[in-house]
């Protein structure tokens, strides 16, 4: 029998402990949570004990002693290219969370990195993966609705954010880097690439610096037209939080996604519903288990890709595309207008790859 993947898990602060019980949960299938580390000795100590591995403060020092064949880097994006650099120097492959880094600068140096060095590159994109998004592309596929022609993607809560994640107050980009990120690449994976982006952002909390809500309107290359919206500062009830809500028309048909994982699809005027999550695991809870789940799905995606030696569905020259819209949002909500997206010139080591993965 082949030998599992041994992870290190870089982070152990709120959001990572999905990753943790994720990649714990995968030892059925070839994962070995092996090391974990932060830079909070705290942190670090509680989840080494929680998941019985040696627990580390310095990723060096933990890429130094133990045997990895691979990076969960579950931190601030502040840091994420130096420590993508790091794995990469020592030629373990990486999985980053999103957003990808700072910059598109640094974006593009981290995958260049990869591609020059040969390692293996993922972005824990995970939106995409949660099951109702699944569902939603499995339909699509089936061509039960036709062509996608329209769509409107929201993301739209009043839920406290701020109380886990202070720091956002402060943040010089919100609601698009955090989560318009998610909703950008959910447009993406349902109606293809997109060929220019125009975006109002609205500042509505005057206690947060940058902006806690945006309208976004893309053109597809298809020609399919989506409507992306993502807010901290809805007023709903029930609020649908932490789901995403979706509709989208086709020349036959169409999909909405309700909520409560509700599906309703119209496909040559007979119209179905039905439910489209999936029962809680040991370590989910009601409220937050459609984003945990899809953790868990994104780790059992990146696992599977990693034992099959093939790319990830969001690697980082794919994540790549959806970094750009970020920006682009960005520069049209500043210049007022519809901003091309800006691209990337793939690599020879990126096609192959591509191509080893289809």
């Amino acid at each position: 029998m082949a030998r599992g993947i041994r992870i290190g898990v870089i982070g152990c602060g709120f959001y990572a402990q999905n990753h943790l019980h994720a990649w714990k949960d995968l030892v059925g299938e070839g994962a070995v949570l092996a090391a974990v580390c932060d830079v909070d000795p705290g942190k670090a100590q509680a989840a080494g004990r929680t998941f019985g591995v040696t627990s580390y403060t310095d990723a060096a020092t933990m890429l130094a002693n133990e045997r990895l064949d691979a990076v969960d880097i579950v931190t601030r994006h502040d840091t994420h290219r130096a420590l993508c650099e790091l794995a990469i120097g020592k030629g373990v492959a990486a999985i980053v969370q999103k957003p990808f880094a700072p910059t598109w600068e640094d974006c593009v140096a981290i995958v260049d990195a990869a591609e020059k060095a040969g390692v293996w590159l993922a972005v824990h994109e995970n939106f995409r993966f949660q099951t109702p998004m699944r569902h939603v592309r499995r339909v699509i596929d089936s061509g039960a609705i036709g062509t996608p022609s329209w769509a409107r993607i929201m993301f739209r809560t009043g839920f406290d954010v701020y109380r886990t994640q202070p720091y956002f107050y402060d943040e010089e980009r919100l609601a698009i880097a955090d989560v318009g990120i998610h909703v950008l690449d959910l447009a993406r994976f349902f109606l293809g690439e997109v060929e220019r982006i125009s975006c109002e952002t609205q500042r509505r909390n005057p206690k947060v610096r940058a902006e806690d809500t945006a309208t976004m309107l893309l053109r597809h290359r298809s020609g399919a037209v989506s409507v992306v919206e993502c807010t901290y500062e809805a007023r709903r009830d029930p609020d649908p939080f932490p789901e995403t809500l979706v509709e989208i028309e086709g020349d036959n048909g169409s999909i909405i996604v309700l909520p409560g994982s509700r599906m309703r699809v119209t496909s040559n005027g007979a119209t179905t519903e039905e439910d489209i999550g999936s029962p809680l695991r040991s370590w989910t809870s009601d409220r937050w288990h459609v984003t945990q789940e899809g953790a868990f799905v994104a780790c059992r995606h990146f696992l599977g890709c990693l034992r099959r030696g093939v790319s990830a569905e969001t690697s980082g020259s794919d994540n790549l595309r959806t970094y750009a819209l970020v920006d682009a949002a960005y520069r049209a909500a500043e210049e007022h207008r519809a901003i091309v997206p800006a691209q990337r010139k793939a690599s020879a080591a990126a096609v192959s790859s591509d191509r080893r993965a289809q």
